[in-house]
């Protein structure tokens, strides 16, 4: 059938819309996701491990896994909020999330030192099983949003600390008396049981405070972390080992409504690099570890072990608060038990233990 040019301009033009639906269809296809800046807060100085070697992991891993769609930008102690109060200013809104020790917010709940170690708690090495191959990282999650009305997730974790920096030789259990600490957590409450005096300070004055003699003593972190800390240009005595700290899990603290923006390939984005900070600030910080302590030795430091008498009340003190604790509050009897029952079932592992060297 002969066709009209009137005939050929309707089929022009129905090709022409056809194909402008198909480029509009392409165009929507193929749009730009939403992109994402938050900020972080911290408790922790710029330079130290805790800010370059674990809270600093996320932002960098999250940047590089979504293609730039997602930036978060890290701010030290004190930018954004005070050192210990930055899980509230994160469920505030006053930023979208945060890193930090859970141990810091035992004054709101005695839980968190579950979460963060306490003495009596279990070593790294359990922990961090206890944390991902057990219930304890959705106990984590339910604990802090229906307490703290934040997501959170397991985010760091250090070997056993060093008991303290010292102006004073610290052994036995009668040169407990009297002495002057700095530390927070569950050792604050425990501490005081073998004698000493306890004064809690945020990280940025605890140096300050043991140059002037403010303190005789000061529990931080591993030999690693505190040897950029400049404790032991100050104090004489470095005392081990760690008995108020066997392990130090972190975490990192999400604003409810920030999370719930998300879409869920950042979502899952952000828990496999808190993951990746984990492990990463686990094995870092133990190979710093390891250079501390020769550094301590040529800096003519004088290292002393903790006599046995000692760290034998420490734990004995820690497993009763932790037992004192559990009756009072059912979070707090819901994590202890399932951390106690993962550690029954892991002596078997410890059977396999190789415990001398040929």
């Amino acid at each position: 059938m002969r066709k009209t040019r009137r005939d050929f301009l309707k089929i022009a033009g129905a090709s022409a819309i056809g194909m402008g639906s198909i480029m509009t269809g392409t165009r929507k296809t193929h749009a730009q996701p939403k992109t994402f800046k938050w900020r972080m807060a911290t408790p922790w100085p710029t330079g130290i491990p805790l800010f370059t070697d674990m809270a600093k992991v996320l932002p960098d891993a999250i940047k590089k896994m979504s293609g730039g769609r997602f930036i978060i930008d890290i701010f030290p102690a004190g930018a954004i909020a005070p050192a210990l109060e930055v899980v509230d200013a994160t469920r505030r809104g006053v930023c979208q999330m945060a890193h930090t020790w859970p141990g810091y917010d035992i004054g709101i709940s005695p839980v968190t030192a579950l979460l963060g170690g306490y003495a009596g708690s279990p070593n790294s090495e359990v922990m961090i099983h206890w944390m991902y191959q057990s219930d304890g990282y959705k106990l984590w999650q339910d604990f802090r949003k229906e307490k703290f009305n934040v997501i959170a997730f397991p985010g760091g974790l250090r070997p056993t600390e060093m008991f303290a920096h010292s102006h004073k030789p610290i052994r036995t259990l009668a040169d407990l008396k009297g002495i002057k600490f700095r530390t927070v957590g569950a050792w604050a409450d425990i501490l005081p049981k073998l004698g000493a005096s306890v004064v809690t300070l945020p990280g940025g004055e605890v140096l300050p405070a043991l140059e002037r003699k403010v303190i005789d003593a000061t529990e931080w972190a591993t030999p690693g972390e505190n040897l950029p800390m400049g404790f032991h240009e100050i104090a004489k005595y470095v005392i081990i080992p760690g008995i108020h700290q066997p392990c130090a899990p972190f975490e990192y603290v999400i604003n409810l409504k920030a999370w719930e923006e998300l879409p869920e390939d950042l979502k899952a984005m952000i828990e496999e690099a808190a993951k990746l900070a984990t492990l990463h600030s686990w094995t870092k910080i133990g190979e710093l570890d390891m250079g501390a302590m020769e550094v301590f030795k040529k800096k003519g430091n004088i290292i002393i072990e903790l006599a046995p008498e000692v760290q034998a009340a420490a734990y004995k003190l820690g497993r009763e608060w932790a037992d004192q604790q559990a009756v009072k509050d059912p979070w707090f009897k819901k994590f202890l038990d399932s951390q106690r029952k993962f550690e029954e079932r892991w002596k078997s592992v410890e059977r396999n233990r190789i415990l001398t060297y040929v």
